[in-house]
């Protein structure tokens, strides 16, 4: 049960407060950083190993996390030199990983079961298991249909649904070959690759509690709420 956790990223859309503190670290409610959520979150669903792979203020959650024990985890860190993208961070790590594992980005607030994910991955022998959210957009403007430069139909300001990646994976290691370490690679370019191949991923459709910190909304909305959900998103804590 090994878990790669990517908190390298500069978190510009949260300045200022990722001006002196690196994005995972930024707090929830009065007590705990968001990295400290998600890796209490990783113990309690039994998993062991924790490779944290850092780079902007990178030696602040060095200093934070430690070798993991006060969570019953063993971490260790990957430091990105370099921006590598989403996936690009796993290459210069993967002797290090077992043949499945799961891949998650350090920000986010969710009650999803991480185990759960990552056995249906091995389960399901896709190269990559992404777990997925439904979210919907509003557009704010009356939508017009053209066609030859008449108007043919006409929405006021509709609400569009779509399924997105909650940026946790479940992903086999041997999907990552062929690809050179300390190049960058981005999780949209895997996974157009893997369509290509006719190798598709598979979904794992989530419809629980999930916030991406990493949007300012989403953020404020984590600290508003964190009181009422800490015993859904803590258990046992």
């Amino acid at each position: 049960m090994h878990a790669v956790i990517l908190a390298g990223g500069k978190g510009v859309r949260l300045r200022p407060y990722t001006t002196a503190l690196p994005k995972p670290l930024v707090p929830i409610g009065d007590q705990h950083a968001i990295l400290e959520i998600v890796l209490r979150q990783l113990a309690q669903s039994g998993f062991t190993h924790c490779t944290i792979a850092i780079g902007h203020l990178g030696e602040i959650i060095r200093a934070y996390v430690g070798d993991g024990s006060q969570w019953g985890l063993c971490v260790d860190y990957a430091t990105e030199d370099s921006p590598l993208g989403t996936m690009g961070p796993l290459l210069t790590m993967l002797d290090r990983l077992p043949e499945h594992f799961l891949v998650m980005n350090g920000d986010i607030l969710t009650d999803l079961d991480y185990a759960d994910v990552l056995h249906r991955h091995r389960e399901g022998g896709a190269p990559l298991t992404i777990a997925t959210y439904a979210r919907q957009v509003r557009i704010d403007f009356g939508v017009l249909t053209t066609d030859a430069g008449r108007v043919v139909a006409f929405t006021e300001k509709p609400s569009l649904d779509y399924r997105v990646s909650m940026g946790v994976y479940g992903l086999t290691r041997s999907t990552l070959d062929g690809y050179t370490a300390g190049l960058p690679l981005g999780f949209d370019e895997l996974v157009l690759d893997l369509l290509e191949r006719g190798d598709p991923p598979r979904a794992y459709d989530f419809d629980g509690y999930w916030l991406d910190i990493g949007r300012p909304d989403d953020y404020d909305r984590a600290n508003a709420e964190f009181t009422s959900r800490r015993s859904l998103l803590l258990k046992g804590a």
